[in-house]
């Protein structure tokens, strides 16, 4: 896995992999955020609520409280470790791929998946206020199962 952030590299095959990790990231290894951490991070990249990390956390007999999962996220946000996807507006997801890149959402099941940054162009831009700069767009194509 890598990662857009300058100096990160999503190389966490083994829990010394996490801790090298959020010590690039600038954050320190605490018990929690190396449990969260080596779900999030080891493997491929993926999309997470705090809800599903929770469960997930829960029944790998970990024991943090939903409002630590919450805290963490944001935290690896903060860091530049995640990207965070608000979905019509009442539930965030996060996505361990921090490059730019765009996504479908599967509304009945609530799922996102990645779409390569290439596939989708956007023209017509209008130009930002003075002082301003486009850092990138995001595009969510909204699916349903025929």
């Amino acid at each position: 896995m890598t990662n857009n952030t300058p100096g990160l590299q999503k190389d966490a095959k083994a829990p010394r992999g996490v801790a090298q990790l959020l010590r690039r990231a600038g954050l320190r290894p605490t018990r929690q955020r190396l449990a969260l951490g080596a779900l999030l991070f080891e493997g491929e990249d993926r999309h997470v609520t705090a809800e599903s990390l929770h469960a997930e956390a829960t029944a790998a007999g970990q024991h943090v409280s939903l409002a630590t999962v919450y805290n963490t996220l944001h935290q690896f946000k903060r860091a530049g470790l995640l990207r965070e996807l608000a979905i019509n507006g009442a539930k965030a997801y996060f996505d361990t791929n921090t490059s730019n890149h765009n996504h479908f959402f599967v509304e009945e099941e609530g799922e996102l998946h990645d779409i390569p940054g290439h596939a989708i162009r956007v023209d017509g831009l209008p130009e930002p206020p003075e002082g301003m700069s486009i850092t990138h767009i995001d595009v969510v194509v909204r699916l349903k199962k025929d």
